[in-house]
C-alpha cells in the first residue's frame, strides 16, 4: 500500500462545520462516504487527535489526513470511439467530447481519453507515468475541444516546453451570461485553490499568474458569444476568469453559470434562460483552435475545430429568437492563425488543418477521422 500525507489549515473565516463535509470539499475526487471511512479508521487527525465524522472544524485548525491508496493499477486500453483531427508517427491530435475525462483519476478509472488511446494506439509516451500515457495537457471533462498527445519522450518534452514558453496558440469559444460593452479585452490576475472549497479555483492574491485574452464575436440581450485566447493554463482558468468578470461561462455549474445570473432577468428573458439551460447541460466551451510547432518537422501548425452540435444548436435557437448579433469579429469560424488577428498578434503563416482537412491525416488502415 502507499500512503500520502497531507496537511489541511482550516482557513481563518471558515464557519463551524462538519470534518466530514470540510474534507469532501477539500479532497478531490473523494465523496462523503469515503471521507467518513478514512475519518473511523483513524487516517484523520485534528490537533494531533482522533475525532469523530461530525467534529466541528474551527478556524486556524491543522488536520492531517493520511490516504492510504493500493499500487496503482495499469490503465486497461478499451475501444472508445476518437475523432482524430491529425496523425501522424509523433504525435496525434484530438477532438475530446465534452464529458470525457483526459486521465484516470479516484473516481474514474475507465472510459477516460487514455484508456482510448492506449486502445487504439500501441505508441505513446511515457514521461507522465503510466495513468497519463502520451498526455501533454488538459482540458476539464465537460469541455470540448482539441487536445494534442505524443507517442514519444522526446516529442513529449518538446511540446511540454513549447507550452511552458507560452508560445502554443490556443483558443476557445464560449457562450457567457450578460452583455459584454467592451468588444474585447484582457483578465490578467492571480489564480489559486478556492480557500473554502479545494475542488474549486479562485482568484487569489497568493496564486498563480494568470492571462486569458476574449474578444466579443456575438451580443444578445443577457448572452455573449466571445472568443478566447490562453496565454497562461491555469486549471480552470477561462472559468474563473469570467466568472470573476461576472459573466461566467452559460451552464457551468461549478461557477455559477446556471442558476445565479437568472435572478436578474425579467420573466420572458427567464423563460428562455431556463430552455437554454435546458439545452446544455454542462458550460458552453469549446476548445477551438490549437497552434503549435511540429518538435520534428519544425512546421508551425495550426488545427481548428467546429463548434459541437450541442454548442451549435444552442446558437441556432438563440438566433431564431434575436437574430445574428455580430460583434467585432464577423465569424464564428474565422481563422485564427492570421498575423492580423487581434488574440494571435505576430504568428506568422502557419498550416492550418481542421476535421475538413483530410489529406493530413493518417490513412493507415486502423486510422479515420472518427475511430472505433
Amino acid at each position: 500500500m502507499i500512503e500520502e500525507r497531507l496537511e489541511i489549515r482550516v482557513p481563518r473565516q471558515k464557519t463551524r462545520e462538519r470534518l466530514d463535509t470540510f474534507l469532501t470539499q477539500s479532497l478531490t475526487h473523494a465523496s462523503r462516504s469515503q471521507v467518513q471511512k478514512l475519518i473511523r479508521d483513524g487516517h484523520v487527525l485534528v490537533g494531533g487527535k482522533i475525532v469523530k465524522p461530525n467534529h466541528s472544524v474551527r478556524p486556524f485548525e491543522l488536520i492531517e489526513v493520511t490516504l492510504v491508496k493500493p499500487p496503482p493499477q495499469d490503465v486497461l486500453p478499451e475501444i472508445i470511439p476518437l475523432d482524430i483531427v491529425y496523425e501522424d508517427t509523433s504525435l496525434l491530435v484530438i477532438n475530446k467530447p465534452a464529458g470525457m475525462v483526459v486521465h484516470p483519476a479516484f473516481g474514474n478509472r475507465s472510459g477516460t481519453l487514455v484508456n482510448a488511446l492506449l486502445g487504439y494506439c500501441s505508441r505513446l509516451s511515457f514521461m507522465n507515468g503510466p495513468v497519463r500515457p502520451g498526455i501533454v495537457h488538459r482540458i476539464d471533462k465537460d469541455t470540448s475541444g482539441l487536445l494534442v498527445a505524443a507517442k514519444t519522450d522526446a516529442v513529449h518534452r518538446d511540446l511540454a516546453a513549447q507550452f511552458s514558453a507560452k508560445t502554443v496558440q490556443r483558443e476557445y469559444v464560449a457562450l457567457i451570461w450578460g452583455r459584454l460593452k467592451k468588444g474585447g479585452g484582457t483578465v490578467e490576475t492571480q489564480i489559486g485553490r478556492h480557500v473554502r472549497d479545494r475542488k474549486k479555483m479562485s482568484v487569489s492574491g497568493t496564486g498563480k499568474r494568470a492571462v486569458t485574452h476574449y474578444q466579443v464575436m456575438e451580443r444578445y440581450p443577457f448572452l455573449t458569444l466571445c472568443r478566447l485566447h490562453l496565454e497562461t493554463g491555469r486549471t480552470h482558468q477561462i472559468r474563473v476568469h469570467l466568472a470573476h468578470l461576472g459573466h461566467p461561462v452559460f451552464g457551468d455549474q461549478t461557477y455559477a453559470g446556471r442558476s445565479r445570473p437568472l435572478g436578474g432577468l425579467n420573466r420572458p428573458d427567464t423563460a428562455l434562460a431556463v430552455r437554454w439551460l435546458g439545452m446544455m447541460p454542462r458550460q458552453a466551451l469549446h476548445a477551438r483552435t490549437l497552434g503549435f510547432v511540429h518538435p520534428v518537422t519544425k512546421e508551425f501548425l495550426i488545427f481548428e475545430s467546429g463548434l459541437p452540435a450541442d454548442i451549435e444548436a444552442l446558437l441556432a435557437d438563440i438566433r431564431r429568437q434575436y437574430g445574428r448579433q455580430e460583434g467585432i469579429s464577423k465569424t464564428t469560424d474565422s481563422p485564427a492563425g492570421s498575423g492580423s488577428d487581434p488574440l494571435f498578434p505576430g504568428i506568422g503563416q502557419g498550416t492550418t488543418m481542421g476535421t475538413g482537412c483530410p489529406e493530413k491525416h493518417n490513412k493507415s488502415d486502423n486510422s479515420s477521422q472518427t475511430i472505433g
